[in-house]
């Protein structure tokens, strides 16, 4: 899924002005992530499958304890998510992880991946992120 510039500087502008002028960063930057996922305006025609494959990005992080890396990518494995990158960071109590993972193989899409981290996140005590690279790469030039 390729997105231009233009179509996600068009989109953030569009959701600036339904939000108001006092929306903040962060809630504008997950208003665009939502629409981006969920339009059907060109050029997002593609199927919903289509819509999102390909890469995203995971980020995670929370107090460190043995195990996070081991639950994380077993169920990555499980979704047959291919792992292409992995920085991980230990500094003091605290677990830092971010990933780039294809998806494309995956029999699931990224909502139920998304959902697939939530249940993994939770008996660990930590937050895991995943959104597509797309949206993550678009949002971080704006």
């Amino acid at each position: 899924m390729n997105f231009t510039e233009n179509d996600i500087r068009r989109i953030t502008f569009e959701t600036i002005s339904e939000l108001g002028p006092g929306a903040t960063p962060d809630v504008v930057k997950e208003a665009v992530r939502k629409k981006v996922e969920t339009s059907s305006i060109a050029p997002f025609e593609a199927s919903k499958k289509d819509a999102v494959s390909g890469r995203v990005i995971l980020t995670s992080f929370g107090l460190n304890k043995p195990g996070i890396v081991a639950a994380i990518t077993t169920a990555l494995g499980k979704a047959n998510c291919d792992i292409q990158d992995l920085s991980q960071k230990i500094m003091g109590d605290f677990f830092t992880m971010i990933m780039i993972i294809d998806i494309t193989s995956s029999q699931k899409d990224l909502k139920e991946i998304q959902e697939e981290m939530y249940k993994t996140a939770e008996p660990l005590n930590i937050k895991i992120y995943l959104q597509h690279e797309d949206v993550f790469r678009y949002m971080h030039r704006i």
